[in-house]
Parts: structure tokens; C-alpha cells; sequence
């Protein structure tokens, strides 16, 4: 896609990105772009990937689609046909600009230990704990969405199967948390984002799925069109800033880059666009079909689930079973951020300032990963309603990770080297990150004001 042509190869910076993995270029070589950080600590475990191109890009595909999806014809509604089909690719333009310029980012750090928090310590290390700590909280107030997601379409499931007052136990919301917490805890403990790879290939089939169940129901005999004033081209309304953050954060997935970095087998650069170009390319058509042949179906009353649309019946509720295997499967994959981030965020607070913390022993893992299962598992089981928070949430996590730091690594990086286009398109991505901050906060705050 044209669109996706900032993705190329640069000849003179992928022969010097080659020659830093394969170190052939000592650190001093680098320095007119970066210093490399100094003393960093070595990982006892062997450092070579082995993760496949397919397997990194279904990861990052899987932690993309989520339930933004489910909500993609509402937004296309405040928008108009032509508007959102635009901003869907707009929004997948600038996320995958975000995930190119980490990518550089990790070539700057040694070996394979890319992180977040190794970046920031090139680059502005006195905020390195900070932007760790706003990606974990990120990543953990996803994971209590799903799991909420979980308790709400689970009861809707067992009713239109054998119906409440058969089954009164199971229409109980924190009965079906419970229930799938204990399938996600082994989940939740694998080391290696390369080892879901087969729950992501399952949680994508029940992508396309929904896919199915979509197209069907607009192309089906049971058909009915909407009126055509609830049709629109573009449209104007006050929604439209409402549902903006469906568009923003629909490609979300800047916080598994660097451990897909430091595990693909081979992960030149060249490697790691195909990954990137792959995924959101992928993920990009999923969210027009579904966004557009949605709302086409439904007009300007589509709601924000566009499952709940459909009357009840077998392929509609077999739909709310793959959306309920989808969040389930993406659980571990904001996890394992979340993980990684709090762990360097402990750990540097006993290390040495100018020293990356290795990865964690096993009983720091143990612990790290019991409190993200304990304390998500709580937060759910005691709250039925996060939009508010999780709106705030991702107003400022998800538009640092995906545009702010992003931008701001890659002109860091190189601000003693000559402008051209990507620096001036970092210092764009990391403008536009802050004006979508700006504008999701103050949304909110008047949201939450009008309400009260």
C-alpha cells in the first residue's frame, strides 16, 4: 500500500543496522548517531532468536484486534462511510510509523535486551521509570477489560443455550472470571511471547469468525437495509471526538515490538517491516469489513458491540463463544508487557542507574506475574464498568506507546544527525500523540464532569 511506503528500507541504515547485530561495528562507530549504553549487564540465557516470521506476526495481530473491532461500526457511524474507512487507515498508517521507529530504537541497544526502558536510558533515562510505569498501567487495565469482557458475555451465552432459570449458577459473572483466570494463569507464565503463538492462531480464527458472521448477515437472505438517511457518506457530529479513541487505539500493539525484536530469528530490519507491514495490513482490511459492512447493516443505530445487534441464534451465539476465546487468548499478551515493564522498573530502583536490570529470576518472575493475575482477577471481580477509567488509561499509556515515545526515541537518537524525512516525521508522530492526548483528556474529564 502506498501508505505503507515509509516502511522501506533506508540502503545506508539497514547496511549499518546489519553491521551493529552482527558486530561488526563497535559501539564508538555509533556514536555520531547514539551512544550505546555502557555496561550493560548481560542476560544468562542464550541471547538468538528463534521465533518464526509467521509466528511474530500473528503475536502482533492478535494483541491489534481486541474488542476495538466489536466497536468499529459505531465509529464509522459518527464519522460517515468514507470518513472512517479513511481514519481506519489513517490510524494503521501512524501505528505502523510508531512500530517502525521503535524498531530502529532497538538496534541501539546490545544484543537482544531491547526494551523500553533500555531505550529510555539512551535517550532520556531521569524519565525511564516513568514511561515503564504508564505502559504496564496500560497493559494491566487492558487485561482487567477482558476479563470483564469475559464475566459480561459468558451469562449471555449460557441464557440463550439452556437459559437463565435452568442454570442460575452460571449466568453469575464472577462464576465464568473465576473460571477462566485459572485457564489463563499457565498462560500468563510463559517466558516467551514466541510461545503463544498457537492461542494467538486460535484467537484469530475466532477473528475470522466474527468476520463470517458479518459478512453473512449483510449478504444473507434475512437482509434487511436500514432506512437511507441513516446512511451517510461523511458525517459531522459531536460523537465523533466520543469515538475518536476507537480509531487511535484500534492498533495498539507497540508494546510487544521489542520483545518480537529480541526473539525473530532473523530480525534485520528488512524482517522486522515485513512483520510490521504484515500485521497491520492484515489487521487494517479486518477492521474495514467489519467497520464498514456493520454499519452498513445497521445505519446510525449500530451500537458499540455490533455482536449484540444480531438476534440470537447458533452462529450468533457460537460468535460471543470465539469473542470470549479471542480476550482470553490476548489476556497473556498484555501480560507479558506489563511483566517486562514492572520488573525493570523494581529492579532499576537496586541497580545501578547506567545499568539495564537482567531478566527476571525465577522467583521474581513467579511474583511479578501472581500480582498482575491476583490484582486483575480482584479489580474485575469487584468492578463491572471500567470505560471511564480505562478511557483515561488509554488516553495517555496507549498514545505514549504508540506515537509519543515512539517519535520522540527516534529524534533522541538522532538529534545530532542531518534532517530529513524520518526525523521530521518523528518529530510529526510525536506532535500528533500529544494533540490526541490532549484532546482524549479533555473528553474525558468533560464526560465524566457531565455526568456527575
Amino acid at each position: 500500500m502506498a501508505g505503507y511506503s515509509l516502511i522501506q528500507d533506508d540502503e545506508i541504515y539497514s547496511q549499518t543496522s546489519d553491521s551493529v547485530l552482527s558486530g561488526d561495528i563497535h559501539r564508538d562507530s555509533f556514536s555520531d548517531q547514539a551512544p550505546l549504553l555502557e555496561d550493560v549487564e548481560e542476560d544468562s540465557e542464550v541471547q538468538y532468536g528463534s521465533a518464526s516470521h509467521f509466528s511474530c506476526a500473528i503475536n502482533l495481530s492478535n494483541t491489534i484486534l481486541g474488542t476495538g473491532m466489536l466497536a468499529m461500526p459505531a465509529a464509522i457511524a459518527s464519522t460517515g462511510l468514507l470518513l472512517g474507512s479513511i481514519m481506519i487507515f489513517y490510524a494503521a498508517s501512524a501505528s505502523a510509523l510508531g512500530l517502525y521507529f521503535l524498531s530502529l530504537a532497538a538496534v541501539s541497544t546490545k544484543g537482544r535486551n531491547s526494551s523500553f526502558f533500555a531505550v529510555s536510558k539512551l535517550t532520556y533515562p531521569k524519565a525511564a521509570l516513568f514511561f515503564d510505569i504508564a505502559i504496564a498501567i496500560k497493559c494491566f487495565g487492558v487485561g482487567i477489560s477482558y476479563l470483564i469482557i469475559i464475566g459480561d458475555l459468558m451469562p449471555q451465552i449460557v441464557d440463550s443455550l439452556v437459559g437463565s432459570e435452568k442454570a442460575a449458577v452460571f449466568i453469575d459473572r464472577q462464576f465464568w472470571i473465576t473460571i477462566f483466570m485459572i485457564i489463563i494463569v499457565p498462560l500468563a507464565f510463559l517466558k516467551r511471547l514466541d510461545s503463544l503463538r498457537h492461542t494467538s492462531l486460535i484467537a484469530l480464527l475466532a477473528v475470522i469468525y466474527l468476520l463470517f458472521i458479518v459478512i453473512y448477515y449483510f449478504f444473507g437472505p434475512e437482509y434487511q437495509a436500514p432506512p437511507k438517511d441513516k446512511i451517510h457518506l461523511i458525517k459531522f457530529s459531536s460523537q465523533f471526538f466520543t469515538n475518536l479513541p476507537i480509531f487511535v487505539f484500534a492498533f495498539t500493539c507497540h508494546q510487544n515490538i521489542f520483545s518480537i525484536y529480541n526473539e525473530l530469528e532473523d530480525n534485520s530490519q528488512s524482517s522486522i517491516n515485513g512483520v510490521i507491514i504484515g500485521s497491520i495490513g492484515t489487521t487494517s482490511m479486518i477492521y474495514q469489513v467489519i467497520g464498514i459492512l456493520g454499519y452498513l447493516s445497521f445505519g446510525d443505530d449500530v451500537s458499540a458491540n455490533i455482536i449484540s445487534m444480531y438476534e440470537s441464534s447458533t452462529i450468533v451465539t457460537i460468535g460471543r463463544i470465539a469473542i470470549v476465546i479471542l480476550v482470553l487468548f490476548s489476556y497473556p499478551l498484555q501480560a507479558h508487557p506489563a511483566r517486562a515493564c514492572l520488573d525493570k522498573v523494581l529492579l532499576s530502583l537496586q541497580s545501578r542507574p547506567d545499568k539495564i536490570p537482567r531478566s527476571p529470576s525465577g522467583i521474581r518472575y513467579i511474583l511479578l506475574t501472581s500480582g498482575i493475575l491476583i490484582g486483575s482477577y480482584i479489580i474485575a471481580m469487584l468492578v463491572s464498568e471500567l470505560d471511564i477509567v480505562l478511557a483515561f488509561v488509554g488516553s495517555t499509556g496507549s498514545t505514549s506507546v504508540s506515537f509519543i515515545l515512539p517519535g520522540l526515541f527516534y529524534y533522541k537518537l538522532n538529534e545530532n544527525s542531518p534532517w530529513d524525512t524520518r526525523k521530521i516525521l518523528s518529530v510529526c508522530l510525536a506532535t500528533y500523540g500529544i494533540f490526541v492526548m490532549t484532546i482524549c483528556l479533555t473528553s474525558n474529564i468533560y464526560r465524566v464532569s457531565y455526568a456527575l
